[in-house]
């Protein structure tokens, strides 16, 4: 997809949460590329201040990483592109602040430019380059590439230098320095209630905070790609289904992490464990409807009845659920929310079998690494 763009568009802007792997997939499939890091001052002081002697000194086609420090260079690359109106590919730039850069972007290259967003890696992938690594261990460590690329690497090291990087890095512009000891006490709640339906006053409450702050925080949050809002299906027809977004940790290595989850033993433990699950499967679909994106997503619940993801396309839809269980008999709420549903949805419980299995109901259990493979 992303070597699609990049020969139809003028500019391609990679972003995505910190450490997601950003700069080492643009190297790797554009060798041929120059590239220059804005994370060095005397760069990104020179990109925003002079970018014309920048361009001279880095000319395309150039990668150009960390562009959300250098917004004044954004204006100036409108100003490029439009000068080569029939060339593509001349610029390929990643950020790890969305909230600035986004806003850049669309001020300045609306048009020209083509946004992807890059997730973490999902257990299919893993699975692909190594077959032996277990579900478990995924829920427990995430999907941050360095993790992978260096086995050896403390997952709790990793992530408590992660949550530091990220408090001190891409958010002491956007609150107030007295406040980062606060939101990251605002984090660890956030990923106590992952897939719950989100209760900003709770949150507040928790933490000592007003609710409106609450709110400008997990907005933060989800345009950072921390966390997201997923949204549930409703039409005028079905008044009675909830209509209060859930809350998702977009990587359940951090969500375990920040609830205190370091090993196997936590995991199975844990009452904790049905909701990181859920995430898990979750961030399973958002990786992969982010490469095919044929879906949307959304979750079911009314009063009675419930169905952990959504999908909907055209009229047409498929039903999910999240069940921390090796060998599920009944398929229980899911079975009840199909009722509703047109003849020809589909449904399918996603837990820790091995193998995938009929539970009736057309419903089939899945493994977490079959769900591409079903959505597609």
């Amino acid at each position: 997809m992303l070597r699609q763009r990049v020969k139809s568009r003028p500019v391609v802007v990679v972003t995505g949460a910190r450490q997601t792997g950003k700069t080492t997939l643009v190297k790797r499939l554009f060798p041929r590329y120059s590239y220059v890091s804005l994370d060095l001052p005397s760069e990104a002081a020179q990109a925003e201040t002079e970018p014309r002697a920048f361009l001279a000194r880095h000319p395309a086609p150039v990668i150009v990483d960390e562009i959300q420090y250098a917004p004044g260079l954004l204006r100036f690359l409108k100003l490029d592109v439009d000068a080569h109106r029939e060339e593509n590919g001349r610029y390929i730039l990643t950020g790890s602040q969305p909230f600035e850069l986004m806003a850049g972007v669309s001020e300045s290259l609306a048009g020209r430019a083509s946004v992807l967003t890059l997730g973490g890696l999902t257990y299919g992938e893993i699975r692909g380059a190594r077959p032996d690594f277990r579900v478990e261990d995924f829920v427990l460590r995430g999907g941050y590439p360095e993790l992978y690329e260096k086995p050896d690497l403390d997952a709790r090291d990793y992530f408590q230098s992660y949550v530091a990087t990220y408090l001190e890095r891409d958010l002491r512009n956007q609150l107030r320095v007295g406040s980062l000891r606060d939101f990251e006490r605002f984090l660890r709640v956030a990923a106590l209630r992952t897939a719950q339906l989100v209760n900003r006053a709770d949150m507040a409450r928790d933490v000592g905070i007003s609710g409106s702050t609450a709110g400008e925080w997990l907005s933060l949050l989800e345009r950072s790609g921390v966390l997201r809002l997923l949204e549930p299906w409703f039409s005028r027809r079905t008044k009675a289904l909830i209509k209060t977004p859930k809350l998702h940790l977009m990587d359940c290595g951090l969500a375990a992490h920040l609830v205190g989850m370091f090993s196997p033993g936590d995991l199975f433990e844990s009452p904790l464990s049905g909701a990181l699950w859920e995430s898990a499967v979750h961030q399973e679909i958002a990786g992969t409807l982010a490469v095919t994106g044929n879906w949307q997503l959304a979750f079911w619940r009314d009063r009675t009845k419930e169905a952990d993801f959504l999908f909907h396309r055209a009229g047409r839809f498929l039903l999910a659920d999240a069940k921390w269980s090796e060998a599920p008999r009944d398929p229980g709420k899911l079975a009840r929310v199909l009722e509703e549903m047109p003849a020809k949805t589909r449904g399918a419980l996603i837990c820790r079998t091995a193998n995938a299995f009929g539970m009736g109901h057309r419903i089939e259990a899945l493994p977490l690494g079959d769900l591409a493979g079903w959505i597609e």
